[in-house]
């Protein structure tokens, strides 16, 4: 069964009463320096992780995902330090998996080349503004082929460590895409895949971006991709949201609320369900709308009741 997962936010008792209401499930966590213990001792405190659980749980959701202490350049450069946050990546998925957390993300430094796109703020019906990029005019360069060898065997050597610890513990990798999707960022699109060849555990997987995926290529793309990782069992969460444009159609893409882009995310739904995906959707990069602000998430409230409907519909067909 598909399920509503939304950001941590702050954990407040507000906050997860107020998500609670609108209908939401789960809860995700993106930080990978969220939690109790890692700012510390450089990975969660299980006592405190399992009492925000029970925190959690009393308001009748579940934590769908976490994020392991991110991979600097320290490690991916194999600089000084750099081990020493892979073994804190290792000890926090033990972590997590001895609390029970289902899906972990690794985050990794460098897997994005920002220098490439110019960032602006797009604006929608109403006035309503969100994130858009264009390619940059004058882009800076990025790493040679031989660097970017060097990025993806340390990706390679961290989940070397990582994926046995899942396959011991039972708990699963995420993988993201890059976002921006540039053509050679290293998890754009050819290079995403090769997670799965790598590893080929069945603990190994991907939170899938449509948002991401449809800047690169639009909703076919999105598409042909579900079909592919979903019919082999390797999306363990989804990311819906919705864009205008792509790099591919037009140099460039503006995000949007979830029925204001260009794919109609309905079908991406009835996708999901004919390759059996039954995890968590995340709207996630929910724009904000007028009288948004603090204490108040009129977009979050909009996104969760869209994507309600949708579930409510695609039980009927």
């Amino acid at each position: 069964m598909m399920r509503i997962s939304v950001w941590h936010n702050d954990l407040s008792e507000s906050y997860l009463r107020q998500v609670s209401q609108l209908g939401a499930d789960c809860i995700d966590c993106g930080q990978g320096n969220f939690f109790p213990g890692v700012k510390e001792q450089g990975y969660p405190d299980l006592d405190e992780l399992l009492k925000l659980k029970k925190r959690v749980h009393s308001f009748g959701l579940e934590f769908n995902r976490v994020t392991l202490p991110d991979l600097t350049a320290a490690f991916m450069e194999d600089g000084e330090g750099g081990e020493a946050e892979l073994d804190n990546a290792c000890k926090a998925l033990e972590v997590f998996a001895e609390a029970g957390m289902p899906l972990a993300r690794q985050r990794f430094t460098g897997d994005t080349f920002p220098q490439l796109m110019t960032r602006y703020r797009s604006q929608h019906r109403g006035g309503y503004l969100s994130r858009g990029e264009t390619l940059a005019r004058d882009p800076a360069p990025i790493p040679s082929p031989e660097a970017l060898d060097r990025w993806r065997e340390r990706l390679r050597l961290a989940y070397s460590r990582l994926v046995p610890i899942a396959e011991e513990r039972g708990i699963r990798l995420a993988l993201h895409p890059s976002d921006t999707p540039n053509a050679e960022t290293p998890l754009g699109g050819l290079g995403y895949h090769r997670i799965i060849d790598d590893f080929p555990s069945r603990q190994v997987g991907y939170l899938y971006c449509c948002g991401t995926r449809a800047e690169a290529g639009g909703g076919p793309l999105i598409m042909d991709e579900i079909h592919n990782y979903g019919r082999k069992g390797r999306i363990f969460m989804v990311h819906l949201r919705n864009v205008r444009g792509s790099l591919a159609t037009a140099g460039g893409f503006e995000e949007t609320l979830l029925d204001d882009g260009d794919f109609n995310p309905f079908k991406i739904l009835l996708e999901l369900r004919r390759v059996g995906f039954d995890g968590c959707i995340n709207p996630d990069h929910i724009p904000a709308i007028e009288g948004d602000g603090p204490g108040a998430h009129h977009g979050l409230a909009y996104s969760i009741g869209y994507l309600r409907a949708l579930l409510a519909a695609l039980a009927t067909v």
